[in-house]
């Protein structure tokens, strides 16, 4: 009786529809709030870098992509390439 009952729930189309849709809100749902709690904290690490004197492209360039144009153009105007061994 059981196994029954518990066929028809989940053949129910009504009730799988219903159970994608909650499935597919909290997914994201749940990948607005990473990225916005990961906004929040490079804010957060942006401010406190400024108060110490810390550049802070440095400090964003932290959390960005390695694809991000910025971070790649600041680090090659910083990089230091006497540090750098030459082959001989």
């Amino acid at each position: 009786m059981l196994k029954n009952l518990l066929k028809g729930f989940v053949m129910n189309d009504r009730v799988f529809i219903v159970c994608v849709t909650i499935a597919f809100m909290a997914l994201v749902g749940s990948i607005t709030f990473y990225h916005y709690e990961e906004l929040k904290s490079m804010q957060s690490n942006v401010e406190s870098a400024i108060v110490k004197g810390i550049d802070p492209i440095t400090v964003r360039c932290v959390y960005g992509k390695s694809q991000d144009s910025v971070c790649v153009a600041y680090a090659a105007s910083h990089s230091d390439l006497s540090s750098i061994p030459s082959k001989k």
